[in-house]
């Protein structure tokens, strides 16, 4: 590519990135998930991101809905710690498999344990995840992508993440049982559609982090919890006058 495009490439650096891998096979079993989601983190190392891989069911990560459930009855407890990197990225990718047509019961468990979180705020006062962005990747060699893109990505913006234009990638190959992602001959580390989608997702990720950087965030008006809990939300009447 020529122009000004190319004359100026875009400063990321310093910026983080965390790729939770959804997969149902425990490391060092392959993952066709890993190696699509190698793709988008490949570019943003490129690029001068800090980039961390976590296979979430390599970690005993307890069922719940609370931050820590080892203070609701659950003897292990590995989520907290997966957690903290998530509050230490400026982007989160959450990558998984699709079966029966859906996402895969590691990433329901690890949407539901953002949710857990969810209602920390920020020193804004703001909901935690305000100011970091958000996207997916999908594989799998049935038919889904859109559906588990769509329903993994309203999770996270309902949870505060920012999700940018065309922020999600996926590979099915053919329609029905057919090679996965790296299996010999299946066409997916080539295929120029998904590769496109998986760049284009990846610098929409880096581009809008960026900028929610430069920003500090999104701004702190109208959308703070703790203004609203206060009685002090933009549209509230200011309670010393009731």
């Amino acid at each position: 590519m020529t122009g000004p495009e190319s004359a100026v490439p875009p400063r990321f650096a310093g910026l983080r990135a965390l790729f939770i891998n959804a997969t149902l096979k425990r490391s060092p079993e392959a993952s066709h998930t890993a190696g699509l989601a190698r793709v988008s983190s490949t570019i943003m190392q490129e690029n001068g991101i800090e980039v961390e891989e976590v296979r979430a069911v390599d970690h005993d990560i307890a069922t719940g809905l609370w931050p820590d459930m080892t203070e609701h009855g659950a003897d292990v407890d590995e989520w907290p710690a997966i957690y903290q990197k998530v509050m230490s990225a400026d982007i989160l990718v959450l990558a998984g498999p699709i079966w029966l047509g859906d996402n895969s019961s590691v990433m329901k468990r690890v949407i539901e344990r953002l949710y857990g979180c969810s209602t920390s705020l920020n020193d804004a006062g703001q909901y935690a995840y305000y100011g970091r962005v958000a996207g997916c990747v999908i594989t799998g060699n049935e038919d889904g992508v859109k559906h588990c893109a769509m329903n993994v990505l309203y999770s996270l913006q309902h949870l505060g993440f920012t999700i940018p234009p065309q922020a999600d990638a996926g590979w099915i190959g053919a329609a029905g049982p057919g090679p996965s992602y790296l299996d010999a001959g299946s066409g997916g580390p080539e295929n120029d559609f998904t590769n496109r989608n998986t760049a284009f997702m990846t610098y929409n990720l880096m581009h809008l982090a960026a900028m929610l950087r430069a920003a500090g965030g999104v701004p702190a008006y109208g959308n703070r919890r703790s203004e609203w809990d206060a009685g002090r939300a933009p549209d509230q009447t200011n309670p010393e006058h009731r």
